[in-house]
């Protein structure tokens, strides 16, 4: 397995970039778009991490800015109807965290934003997606135990908001009402309660 390359970038074309390594072997890459946009230029140094896809009449290199990157398109992969490059497809509108917050948020709809993906195939998709994300990969506000206080699930909802990019100043007041109206909801209900909430825009 071919897991990782440090060299130059020697060329660019369609989603691929050639990348030549100090012993002088050339290696063709495929990237997602946001990898592809951030390149150096030609003759600049570039490392990515990599996977390697083995196909009956070919081999294909998928290159990464980010291990976690690399590993979540591994997961990817390992989901029956999604080959290489749907999962490269996914990658290129979703970030891991992109990811993550399209589960926690239930949001089954937003893998058809990708080419090639239904709404059959979005749900298979989101179904394991579900199981195969790792718990460490899940901010950990969402795995917290169901006992938690309530001032101590008030604030790891909060942190939690914020490790998925929104402010946690906007976001007080509605987890505030939220858990005033159910203060039975564990940090996990909360924060799935919330993200709903401020997808129908009532932050």
């Amino acid at each position: 397995m071919i897991a990782y390359l440090e060299g130059r970038l020697a060329e660019i074309w369609g989603n691929a970039c050639l990348i030549v390594t100090e012993g002088g072997v050339g290696y063709e890459v495929a990237l997602p778009a946001h990898t592809l946009a951030a390149l150096p230029g030609r003759g600049e140094p570039l490392a990515l991490y990599t996977s390697l896809a083995v196909r009956e009449d070919a081999l294909e290199l998928f290159g990464f800015a980010t291990f976690e990157e690399r590993q979540t398109f591994e997961v990817l992969v390992s989901i029956s109807k999604v080959g290489a490059r749907t999962a490269l497809g996914i990658l290129s509108i979703f970030r891991p965290d992109d990811l993550r917050r399209v589960v926690l948020e239930d949001d089954v709809l937003a893998l058809t934003r990708v080419s090639g993906i239904g709404k059959k195939t979005a749900e298979h998709v989101f179904l394991e997606l579900k199981y195969k994300l790792k718990v460490e990969d899940v901010p950990q506000a969402a795995v917290l135990s169901s006992g938690t206080r309530p001032g101590s699930v008030f604030r790891d909802v909060l942190d939690g908001l914020g490790n998925l990019g929104y402010e946690p100043d906007e976001c007080a007041p509605l987890v505030k009402k939220l858990l005033h109206e159910e203060p039975d909801l564990d940090v996990t209900g909360a924060l799935r309660a919330s993200l709903k909430a401020l997808a129908r825009g009532k932050a």
